[in-house]
């Protein structure tokens, strides 16, 4: 038997499979495709304080090996996601990983007082430093080694509960915002984000979304968060989550031999949202085949020329 089973600082998943923020809402659809016992935890939709009606106009654009989306945070706020999402979310029988953003630093601080409270049942905390989507917060904090630092030395001293980074991938050095998340206490950090896009339609000569930009996702950027993560896994003592176009077993398997301990999977679930299912059962197959007990051996054993 394959041990699936890995470790995020003092947090079990039973798998390293997660699925991310803002790809599977609450969870209520995609259960009806997938057992998500199975899986190592979901990462709920970003909650703000206050609820959020998001971008208009067109917020979502296919592009070649990904898409675009520009969402812009909606979400029922933190208080409905507790009444009317968390209780059902607990029925998964899974890790609950909740993604919190911000206006500005005091939201950060209030969601992680209010979230970090012992009678909360969620498992962890995750810090959204990196939607390039909204005009205010998050990747603002997260661009610089100095607000990565001081949101989450802040949110610290609001929760003793496991606390992870996701970091925004637009920036000059991912090694020294990921070190600034990691001096201030992270549990862990989260990589990547999106990648800041554009797509044109040639016809109206504007922007397809009506924000102008969004965040690009899908297998496009696996190269790119592959190479963060092995960047990382250099210089950082705590845990990786990696992130950022993984479709299938082998995408896993090359993230975890990168650094990461976990992955999260988002734009490949709303293609195919029983994914998780197939990669869990190819993952074991790989691992049986090459005689691998623990799939968590595999993380950070890359071999470099």
């Amino acid at each position: 038997m394959v041990d699936l089973t890995v470790r995020v600082g003092p947090t079990v998943l039973k798998s390293p499979l997660l699925l991310a923020s803002g790809t599977c809402g609450f969870g209520r659809e995609v259960a009806e495709y997938e057992d998500l016992f199975v899986i190592g935890g979901i990462c709920t939709k970003g909650l703000t304080l206050m609820p959020r009606l998001g971008n208009e106009g067109c917020r979502t654009a296919e592009t070649p090996s990904g898409m675009l989306n520009s969402v812009g945070l909606q979400n029922p706020g933190v208080h409905a996601f507790l009444r009317d999402e968390l209780p059902n979310m607990r029925s998964f029988g899974t890790k609950i990983i909740v993604n919190v953003a911000g206006h500005d630093t005091d939201d950060y601080f209030r969601m992680a007082q209010i979230l970090g409270d012992p009678s909360v049942p969620v498992d962890v905390i995750e810090l959204n430093l990196s939607c390039p989507n909204v005009k205010e917060g998050c990747m603002t904090f997260g661009a610089s080694e100095e607000g990565v630092y001081q949101i989450v030395k802040g949110v610290r001293e609001y929760t003793d509960k496991p606390v992870w980074v996701k970091l925004t991938p637009n920036v000059t050095s991912i090694t020294e915002t990921a070190l600034a998340a990691e001096n201030a206490g992270a549990g862990a950090v989260v990589l990547i984000n999106t990648l800041l896009g554009m797509a044109i339609d040639i016809k109206s000569r504007r922007p397809v979304l009506q924000n102008n930009t969004g965040g690009l996702s899908g297998p496009a950027i696996k190269p790119i968060a592959l190479r963060m993560i092995a960047e990382c896994d250099q210089v950082l003592h705590i845990p990786i989550i990696g992130c950022g176009g993984i479709a299938s077993a082998k995408d896993v398997i090359e993230f975890m031999i990168a650094g990461a301990s976990a992955v999260q999977i988002g734009t490949m679930s709303l293609l195919h949202p029983g994914i998780c299912e197939k990669i869990t059962n190819d993952l074991i197959c790989y691992a049986e085949s090459e005689s691998i007990e623990r799939l968590s051996d595999l993380t950070g054993t890359l071999l470099r020329w």
